[in-house]
């Protein structure tokens, strides 16, 4: 059957509405694709000015940790530096120290037979530095000054400064004495503390524990203890 005009005519339409609606998709679909590429490529750049961001922060933060790891190793030198400053002052004083103690020896030395002979000890002979170990106990004492005659000794202990603690080690040593220093077992033995420094309450101190106390004086040494006082016989 042959299509008449207007058929033709409302065909040809139908089709140019057609061709009109697909050219629009087309661009729609075209500007969504290029939208999307648009959209992707802005949020590449949005995420590699993200990284890089990232990665200057990351920079700045090892700066920091290196500059705080070079502040503790400054540090640590720092304070190896004070403790070998330490342990030298500590050398230096610890051979003050024993200088002073040595010092307070040459001190009491020449004055003890005198001293102790006016307090009626007829002593007679000076000692120094009396040592004595028992290996099989493990156990030792030195003594300062033993100051004797044939019955009587007479232990003293020589500090720059005297302390609580440096009266009660020289309380143990003659505890042991005897023990080791077989060849004083029948003496009389007494005990005696001198320093060149000796604080009122340390003085005392010596003194309850019927210790003799000699102290410098001037130039000389000097008995501390009172008439009243009666040593302790070990």
């Amino acid at each position: 059957m042959t299509a008449t005009y207007e058929e033709l005519l409302t065909l040809f339409q139908e089709v140019a509405v057609a061709q009109r609606e697909l050219t629009t998709t087309q661009r729609e679909m075209a500007v969504a694709r290029a939208l999307d590429r648009q959209k992707s490529e802005q949020e590449w750049q949005e995420l590699r000015q993200m990284f890089r961001e990232t990665d200057l922060k990351f920079q700045a933060t090892d700066l920091k940790f290196q500059a705080t790891d070079l502040k503790f190793r400054e540090t640590d030198e720092r304070i190896q530096a004070m403790e070998r400053s330490v342990k030298e002052l500590s050398r230096t004083f610890g051979s003050w120290h024993n200088r002073l103690g040595e010092f307070v020896e040459e001190m009491v030395r020449p004055a003890v037979i005198r001293l102790f002979r006016q307090r009626g000890l007829e002593v007679h002979q000076v000692t120094r530095d009396l040592s004595a170990i028992n290996l099989q106990d493990k156990e030792g004492i030195e003594i300062d000054l033993l100051v004797t005659n044939a019955t009587i000794a007479i232990a003293v202990e020589c500090k720059s400064r005297l302390t609580v603690e440096d009266v009660q080690e020289h309380l143990s040593r003659l505890d042991k004495f005897k023990r080791l220093f077989p060849k004083y077992a029948n003496y009389q033995l007494l005990g005696a503390v001198a320093a060149m420094v000796l604080p009122d309450e340390i003085a005392r101190f010596a003194y309850r524990q019927r210790l003799f106390v000699l102290a410098q004086s001037g130039d000389g040494v000097l008995i501390c203890n009172d008439a009243r006082f009666i040593p302790k016989q070990w």
